[in-house]
């Protein structure tokens, strides 16, 4: 599902990836740990097609990512990768429902096809009284069950989350956790995880640790 091979990043003369290779099956949940600055963030962001590696080369799901255009590659990301970040980034104008429906609209769903996926997803995640309820009247850990939706809603084969619990508290938190392993039992997608909670990093099916830009063997 994803494959990515001697990835090089470098910030000016910093170096932060220097080689990092990585292959994930379908249905695997891996998460990624290390200490603050060791690259995790910036190699979730290079799979997720949201930077560009300095050289090396990703595929997800047999796509060849660095020989899409812009456009193609925006389409690409919209409909085939969701993002969990660690602050929630709903907007706080629109409900729950509508928050979840944004990016089926982009995606080119029509208004009863998204209503209905983010109705499905809602009450998975016991949601189903909240669908009506604008962020601000949210608890932080619905706010990022409702961010979890709003990753899944167009059925994405890969999701990567970057420290997606790291804003909660320690019950919301375990709550998080295991609602991601339902979901992929649920909905089979992949997981990559950037986390500095290492009870998460532990239940996932594989832990890499990243140190001085490579993962540690």
């Amino acid at each position: 599902m994803i494959k990515a091979q001697n990835i090089q990043k470098s910030f000016g003369p910093l170096k932060v990836l220097k080689g990092i290779s990585l292959e994930i099956s379908k249905g695997e949940i891996i998460s990624i740990v290390g200490a603050s600055g060791a690259g995790k963030s910036t190699l979730l962001h290079i799979i997720g097609t949201l930077d560009k590696a300095d050289s090396g080369s990703v595929e997800l799901n047999g796509i060849k990512i660095p020989e899409l255009s812009e456009r193609k590659l925006s389409d690409f990301r919209n409909r085939h990768i969701g993002f969990v970040f660690q602050f929630h980034h709903l907007l706080p104008e629109f409900t729950a429902l509508e928050n979840v429906c944004i990016p089926a609209f982009i995606a080119g769903s029509g208004k009863k096809e998204a209503e209905a996926r983010a109705r499905e997803l809602l009450d998975f995640m016991n949601l189903g009284d909240r669908m009506d309820h604008k962020p601000s009247e949210l608890s932080g850990g619905e706010q990022q069950r409702v961010a979890v939706a709003r990753a899944l809603v167009n059925n994405p084969s890969v999701i990567l989350a970057d420290e997606p619990s790291g804003n909660l508290d320690s019950a919301s938190a375990v709550e998080l956790h295991k609602l991601f392993f339902r979901l992929r039992d649920t909905y089979r997608q992949t997981y990559l995880i950037v986390t500095h909670n290492l009870e998460l990093a532990d239940m996932a099916d594989r832990k890499l640790t990243i140190r001085d830009g490579l993962f540690d063997r």
